[in-house]
């Protein structure tokens, strides 16, 4: 039987190097192109001319030559190679046929052959970065084969070059000598663990061996090998990962988490939330944050949570997931999984870091949501990207704040943009272009008509990489994540019960005798009420002038004294009890401010109407209460009822007035109907059917004879109608119209007494539950 070749070689001119064995099977080795990352200079195309290496004799190869082993071969002439200025390659193999053990293995230059442009790999894609061209056919190799005694003997040596070799200073660019030796690699792990990245590393080894020629490695390799290592790392915790995540679901079903990826692969990312998570996101959802900080540098590990903010301000979680492939597909699955998870109801706005990846992934799956950029981690990185401004001109920073939080209108901001990058001459800078056209999402002026749950447009959001604080650093790994993850769920557990304890239990001060304030008191949790009360507060420094009136919505000019150029404008519909300022500070974070409290001040509106109560502020936010809503809707139409009657009769006299002046004649007119309004109003007072309300109890009207009237339907009601003259029957008619107003008033009370002990109800269980998490924590401090 002939014998049998096999060839792989993707080269074009690399034959087999080296004599043939009969008994042998030849194994090219392909080399893809695309992995030569080095192009080592002065390496450029071969021109013909032969490159003979210089240098001592006895330190080159030679047919007959002997090694212990293939790999020293191997080594000897890759040491010759870096003497002299090439990179080596593996080139072809041939094994045995009895046994499949090699017998002979050819070593070649790194740019023998040349690059097999095929077809089938590139006419269906597009190739975005094409590679620079280093195989020119060069045909200097060494050939080696093992003989009867177990030694190889070099069998063939080409020693000429067809391009130009490397000089010394720049040999340790060629990719078969960058290696990273054990030393160096302990320096690596130790300067990774502390939390630095491969340029401050790569650094700290040139400062070490006295110059990147001496390193023998470069900073690409630096990187990979950090990349690498933390991969390793990661697969063999994300095992320990997957053990807890599977524990923690068999004790408590409603503990979900999803694993992207097949069994047969190693799992790519992770996600996870647990019931009270879940829970969380039904009170809580309407704004989201998703951090990512986790994955810089700093820290080592790929986390990231999405949480959010609970009725006390504070930081609460939604879930967390593992990113260990950071692709747009990632994303979108991770965006998918959770919205499953938190019952496939989107929020209304969500926060990330300036991310092109995760927005198009967002784009995606909360096609309706409101995305903002971070602000502050934007203002950190501009602190990076223009730390030569920051130390040449120290007014920069303040400039650039009051230009970003200070502004009250997009054409402002735009005005004062332009100011600053031409007073710093920063107009071409390619950062500052590039967040100015994300403008929209991430400075304030362009946000303030989405609901965000921060207390003013120019803190930073506290959820925003604070959740963690404190638990997870620089030295953080997976191993002790879970430890930390609990220590933080139970911290902040603790705080909150702490806030609910502190709203229930003590009574805040009050500052005005405004029934506004004390409703507020009772209502908001204690935080949001000392917010509120600032904002309440803050309205004796401001007059509310009318500026406008079409009829239906008044608008006022809301200002300090003497700071009209700095007004702010309130519209105020008084029959729906609806304002809305140019501040938008409601839209924005679920307060009124205190230029529409302002304008209820001077409107005499002495509560706070209904839809200016976010729910999610109070202290019920987590109420199970189904009439709540509804129930507090009625007390509160029961205890506005006069304060709308009297502005809507004020707002009608001012138009009639306004109307009844321009003449003599309308004068006289409005004059003469006011007079007879008068008459009727009085006489409407004194027949106004008195139902008195005692201990909650309406007490029937004596009739003219003294007589109680007390009335039933059917036919006696019937047999009545039939004797009465119109007269009576109007008059009767009025009466029964009375009454249904008299039992619709009880209505109103009965359900306000139903809410008043549904509240009772629901703050004792409160109160039941902070008493139980009180008596585990002392439980768990006495074991």
């Amino acid at each position: 039987m002939e014998n049998e070749v096999i060839e792989f070689d993707i080269g074009l001119g690399g034959g087999r190097v080296g004599g043939g064995d009969e008994d042998g099977v030849d194994i090219e080795h392909p080399v893809d192109d695309e992995e030569i990352v080095d192009t080592p200079p002065g390496g450029g195309l071969g021109s013909g001319e032969i490159y003979i290496p210089e240098g001592d004799l006895d330190l080159e190869p030679y047919e007959g030559m002997e090694f212990e082993s293939e790999e020293a071969a191997k080594a000897f002439y890759n040491s010759y190679a870096r003497r002299v200025g090439f990179s080596t390659r593996v080139s072809s193999s041939r094994r045995s046929r009895r046994d499949g053990a090699i017998i002979q293995r050819s070593f070649v230059c790194a740019k023998e052959g040349f690059r097999n442009l095929n077809e089938k790999r590139t006419k269906d894609r597009e190739i975005k970065r094409p590679r620079t061209i280093t195989r020119v056919g060069c045909k200097a190799s060494l050939s080696v084969k093992i003989q009867d005694s177990g030694k190889w003997i070099v069998s063939g040596f080409t020693k000429e070059h067809n391009h130009e070799l490397v000089p010394p200073d720049k040999v340790h660019c060629l990719r078969s000598h960058r290696q990273i030796s054990g030393p160096a690699k302990t320096l690596i792990d130790t300067l990774q663990a502390a939390g630095m990245g491969p340029r401050r590393i790569m650094s700290a080894l040139i400062k070490e061996y006295g110059g990147i020629s001496k390193v023998g490695f470069t900073e690409v390799d630096c990187r990979n090998y950090m990349r690498n290592n933390r991969q390793r790392s990661l697969e063999g915790d994300i095992q320990l990962l997957l053990d807890y995540l599977r524990q923690m679901h068999a004790e408590n079903p409603s503990f979900v988490y999803a694993v992207q990826g097949d069994d047969d692969q190693s799992p790519s990312n992770v996600f996870w939330a647990d019931p009270k998570s879940r829970m969380n996101y039904t009170y809580f959802g309407d704004t989201v944050t998703f951090d990512t900080t986790y994955r810089s540098n700093r820290y080592r590990l790929p986390f990231a949570p999405f949480t959010g903010v609970n009725h006390h301000g504070q930081p609460v979680l939604f879930g967390c997931a593992f990113l260990i492939n950071e692709s747009e597909a990632s994303f979108i699955w991770l965006f998918k999984t959770w919205l499953m998870a938190m019952s496939g109801r989107p929020p209304v706005s969500i926060t990330t870091d300036h991310d092109a990846v995760i927005g198009l992934a967002i784009s995606q799956v909360f096609p309706e949501t409101r995305h903002r950029f971070c602000k502050w981690h934007i203002f950190k990185k501009c602190q990076e990207k223009l730390s030569h401004v920051f130390l040449r001109h120290p007014t920069f920073e303040a400039d650039f704040h009051k230009c970003v939080n200070l502004t009250d209108s997009t054409e402002e901001f735009e005005s004062c943009w332009l100011s600053l990058v031409d007073k710093y001459d920063l107009r071409d800078h390619e950062w500052l272009q590039t967040i100015h056209s994300a403008r929209r999402q991430w400075v304030p002026v362009y946000l303030r008509d989405a609901f965000f749950a921060e207390m003013s447009i120019t803190q930073r959001s506290d959820s925003m990489n604070s959740y963690f604080d404190g638990y997870v650093n620089a030295s953080t790994n997976l191993s002790q994540f879970f430890k930390l993850y609990e220590k933080a769920l139970e911290s902040r557990n603790e705080k909150e019960v702490k806030a609910d304890y502190d709203t229930m239990n003590t009574s805040p001060v009050l500052r005005t005798p405004s029934p506004m304030e004390k409703q507020a008191s009772e209502l908001y949790t204690r935080k949001l009420f000392v917010r509120f009360q600032e904002e309440l507060v803050g309205t004796l420094t401001f007059m509310a002038s009318k500026a406008d009136d079409d009829g239906e919505t008044t608008t006022y000019q809301v200002a300090k004294f003497g700071e009209d150029h700095k007004a702010y404008y309130v519209k105020f519909n008084v029959l729906e009890m609806r304002a809305t300022c140019s501040c938008q500070m409601f839209e924005f974070s679920g307060l009124l401010c205190r230029h529409v409290l302002a304008v209820f001040r001077v409107t005499n509106v002495l509560t706070l109407p209904s839809h200016y109560i976010l729910k999610r502020w109070t202290r019920n936010a987590k109420s199970s209460v189904i009439l709540e809503e509804r129930a507090s809707d009625v007390l509160n139409s029961y205890l506005e009822s006069h304060t709308v009657r009297y502005n809507t009769l004020r707002h009608e006299a001012f138009k009639f007035a306004d109307e009844g002046a321009k003449s003599i004649d309308t004068y006289n007119v409005a004059m003469s109907s006011l007079q007879e309004a008068a008459k009727k109003v009085a006489l409407a007072a004194k027949t106004e059917g008195r139902f008195d309300m005692v201990n909650g109890h309406f007490r029937g009207q004596s009739t003219s004879d003294g007589r109680r009237a007390y009335y039933t339907s059917g036919e006696h009601q019937g047999s009545l109608g039939q004797n009465l003259s119109e007269d009576d029957m109007d008059r009767k008619i009025r009466e029964l119209t009375e009454e249904l107003n008299c039992a619709n008033g009880k209505c109103e009370v009965y359900r306000a007494n139903l809410l008043s002990v549904l509240k009772d109800i629901d703050e004792h269980k409160q109160q039941l539950s902070v008493k139980v998490q009180n008596v585990k924590l002392s439980m768990k401090d006495s074991f």
